[in-house]
């Protein structure tokens, strides 16, 4: 069953949800896993490309939005072909094709008035009986 993790971000708005989704993956592809982000449209893929592009030299992540074979693929409009690991959501809604996942990573924003999605998300996997898990994200300097 599909694991689903939730990343609160501060509500200092200190972490902006694109950059610590760099953040985040960086670290789950330095573990090896492949990497599907569903993003809410095209303006936000690109940013999210043009992000990881800026990341320091030493810390490259290899991206695509094209759906070759990198090992992170960025997208909106449909499920990729060959990315099964882990689905980091940043559209809001739950993509259809989420349980294809072994994890899903959803990130909360830190302003109030957005988590009402986040919130109904929640409902949604903890009727469904996913195994839930939190992480309180605490601002960094980076």
């Amino acid at each position: 069953m599909t694991q689903i993790d939730f990343y609160i971000l501060p509500d200092d708005h200190l972490v902006e949800p694109l950059r610590y989704t760099c953040r985040l993956i960086e670290k789950v592809y330095r573990l090896g896993h492949g990497i599907y982000v569903h993003c809410a449209d095209q303006a936000q893929c690109q940013q999210l490309d043009e992000m990881l592009w800026q990341s320091e030299a030493a810390s490259f992540i290899p991206h695509s939005t094209e759906g070759d074979n990198s090992p992170i693929l960025i997208g909106h409009l449909s499920p990729p072909d060959h990315h099964g690991e882990v689905m980091v959501n940043l559209a809001g809604d739950i993509p259809n094709f989420f349980s294809r996942f072994q994890r899903v990573a959803e990130i909360v924003p830190g302003r109030t008035e957005e988590r009402t999605k986040s919130r109904q998300n929640y409902r949604f996997y903890k009727e469904r009986g996913y195994p839930l898990n939190t992480h309180n994200i605490k601002p960094t300097n980076r």
